[in-house]
């Protein structure tokens, strides 16, 4: 099992971090802005991120931080060395970060979550974007097979899913020029069946399951068990078979809420009814 952080949130005992703007006054990116105003609504503590600043290497915030209470950020996805970076920012202003940068790359990278989940998700191989993927899929021979890096998949209308070797150099080559950079390295995954519009995404805060529609599945309570670093995002579909299958794990901090009303995922953080 994973490390427990031992942070106990209460009511209104939370302080989120949002990207935003400095423009003699802070502005919330529009992104995030929805979800900054309602946490502001129901009593959560809200700072902002200037993202300008970050861009020149400084980070400034909108308020100050207090040591008495976790600090989460909720914004873009970030690389391991800039939630690092995040991380030791918030701490030098006195603040305590929920997630500790080995704790956000344990739910962020597929790596850190694969292992301990194998038995609910797709058989995954990880390797390099360089490697003789002609002779590896020879080996595995499965039928297709899902292209991604240790975060990503292939989100352009060409999708991720790959029938042969060339095709998963291709969905390489395209991943690294819409996004820059492969994180990590490669994951292939053994292509598997599933019913249209059946993902569902789950958040697991402090052991604690929570879901849009107040239905929780067993297999999401069982990941919360298993799976104990301090928010992450779970998602679950069902497989042609009738099964509910892993999608993937995602560092709560960063995950969109997809299906969820916002004021119903900001009462995670604010306890309200």
């Amino acid at each position: 099992m994973l490390p427990v952080t031992g942070f106990d949130i209460q009511r209104n005992d939370m302080q989120i971090i949002y990207p935003g703007y400095y423009t003699g006054n802070y502005l919330p990116d529009d992104t995030f802005a929805e979800e900054y105003r309602c946490a502001q609504q129901q009593g959560v503590s809200c700072l902002l991120l200037d993202q300008e600043a970050v861009s020149d290497g400084k980070y400034r915030f909108s308020g100050n931080i207090s040591a008495d209470s976790p600090v989460i950020w909720r914004g873009w996805m970030l690389t391991g060395k800039e939630y690092r970076h995040l991380h030791h920012a918030v701490t030098t202003c006195g603040g305590n970060m929920l997630v500790s940068p080995e704790e956000y790359l344990q739910n962020h990278h597929i790596t850190g979550w694969y292992d301990f989940c194998r038995h609910y998700t797709a058989e995954t191989i990880f390797t390099t974007e360089d490697a003789d993927f002609d002779t590896l899929t020879s080996q595995l021979k499965w039928p297709g097979y899902f292209v991604k890096d240790y975060v990503k998949s292939l989100t352009t209308s060409r999708g991720s899913l790959a029938a042969n070797a060339d095709e998963i150099r291709e969905i390489i080559r395209l991943i690294f020029r819409y996004r820059g950079q492969i994180e990590g390295g490669i994951s292939l995954r053994h292509y598997e069946y599933y019913k249209t519009d059946s993902e569902r995404r789950y958040f697991v805060l402090n052991g604690q399951a929570f879901s849009a529609d107040d239905n929780i599945p067993p297999v999401v309570r069982e990941i919360a068990d298993i799976i104990t670093t301090p928010f992450f995002s779970v998602d679950i579909t069902e497989n042609t078979a009738g099964e509910l299958r892993l999608i993937e794990i995602g560092d709560g901090q960063v995950s969109d809420i997809k299906e969820w009303d916002t004021e119903k995922f900001i009462t995670l953080f604010s306890g309200a009814d």
